[in-house]
């Protein structure tokens, strides 16, 4: 009987020791492409859903930058190993929705009992990456292109710190001001150079970027950027550089340091960057719409960002475990709060209003720039976004182009000429392979 009892004793204490022994956690892989702010946001919202239940537990793994990420787990699907979570950057929408390697999100959460109420997120962001009226990935950090202005340098070259330009007349004269007042060695530059200068310029003047409405109507095979819009935007690009007025600063997120090291009397950049201005500026800085160039009508600026796909070829049980972490992640409070830490989009109207409902925007009007930028402006075939196969290359070959141009190498129409040529042969390629 003691022998009995110590054995029970034994087997009692085990389980006080290992609750959960038997019962392991359903564990899921999200590859993402955040680093530095925001990827230690990425972590403690990922921490924040693993402590809020006993039944799943998420791992943020990073895989390197967007495009990084994209290509390996585009490769690992085919090795048969893919992430449950890939975030994609916009510019991989095609490339998914072609892929065959994606479990649609609007599928998954009916499958799974889940009701989302689809309607509740914001029309620009849903509609981008819906086909056929259904979301096919779960929207999280979505941003548009702004400006930014060093509030600081403007008061130092004697402008107005309270006057963000609206116009390139208004950048030209002001970088100008900023530059030969000795303020600044740097009056404009931007960020991803082929998304604020070319992708979003055309959207925001309404005019295309490519055939097929963008990508929108069915694979484009022919680029539109060679246009009368273009080749004026580029040939003012070049004289601003050979002027000292634009400053080129390279390619991807390069264009950010000078904005926030506060080195530039203005930029193009992504509304991200509200979040680690707000933390890390030692200078005064704001925030404006999108310059226009004079002579062309109103459009929109364009999503950018990114959206978690999920991937196929996973245990049922396991897309349990994801389908509550996307509803997780799309409930007000989490909305509101990575929008508020991040500077991202609120995706969806409940979260909208929930900080309308405080003074959250007139504490932060930064956040609001954005927003109220891509809500008032003119949605049409041309400034709904851009959704071409193969986006990532001929995004390279544009900013190529771009820095001949700049660079004094090439004349602006034989630039954009140059990009169109080689933008058409990716595209083709595409469509050849995904027909």
């Amino acid at each position: 009987m003691k022998t009995k009892f110590f054995v029970w004793s034994v087997v009692l204490a085990l389980v006080m020791l290992f609750p959960v022994w038997g019962s392991a956690k359903t564990e899921i892989q999200w590859w993402h492409a955040m680093t530095g702010f925001l990827g230690e946001r990425v972590n403690e919202i990922t921490q924040k859903f693993n402590a809020s239940q006993a039944e799943y537990e998420v791992k943020a793994i990073h895989k390197g930058t967007y495009t990084e990420t994209l290509t390996a787990g585009i490769a690992a699907y085919r090795s048969k190993n893919p992430p449950h979570i890939l975030q994609v950057f916009e510019v991989g929408t095609q490339t998914m929705l072609s892929s065959g390697a994606i479990y649609p999100v609007y599928q998954l959460m009916a499958d799974q009992g889940i009701k989302i109420d689809w309607a509740d997120f914001i029309s620009v962001v849903k509609s981008y990456y819906s086909k056929d009226g259904n979301l096919y990935s779960m929207p999280f950090n979505s941003s548009t292109a702004i400006l930014y202005y060093n509030k600081s340098i403007f008061q130092k070259a004697g402008l107005d710190p309270n006057k963000p330009p609206t116009t390139f007349d208004e950048i030209e004269k002001m970088a100008k001001t900023a530059v030969s007042s000795g303020a600044t060695k740097i009056g404009f530059t931007t960020a991803w150079p082929s998304w604020t200068l070319v992708e979003n310029m055309h959207a925001w003047h309404d005019q295309p970027f490519a055939d097929q409405e963008n990508g929108f109507a069915g694979l484009a095979t022919q680029l539109k950027i060679n246009g009368s819009f273009g080749v004026k935007f580029w040939e003012l690009l070049a004289r601003w550089q050979k002027e000292g007025i634009y400053t080129y600063s390279g390619r991807g997120s390069k264009g950010d340091q000078p904005i926030i090291n506060g080195e530039a009397a203005i930029g193009l950049a992504s509304t991200a960057l509200v979040g680690t201005l707000t933390k890390t500026a030692k200078f005064e800085w704001g925030t404006g719409f999108l310059p226009r160039l004079a002579g062309f009508p109103q459009g929109n600026s364009i999503i950018g960002g990114a959206t978690l796909w999920v991937m196929k070829g996973h245990k049922p049980e396991e897309y349990k475990a994801v389908a509550k972490f996307l509803e997780f992640l799309g409930k007000t409070e989490q909305q509101a709060w990575w929008h508020s830490i991040t500077g991202y989009l609120p995706i969806s109207q409940s979260a909208l209003k929930a900080l309308q409902a405080t003074d959250h925007f007139k504490k932060n009007p930064h956040l609001w720039t954005a927003f109220a930028q891509i809500t008032s402006g003119k949605t049409t075939a041309s400034s709904q976004g851009i959704r071409l196969g193969n986006l990532v290359a001929i995004r390279d070959a544009i900013e190529e182009e771009l820095e001949n141009v700049v660079s004094g190498k090439k004349m602006a129409k034989q630039g954009l000429d140059d990009a169109v040529k080689k933008g058409n042969e990716f595209l083709k390629e595409f469509a050849v392979l995904y027909k």
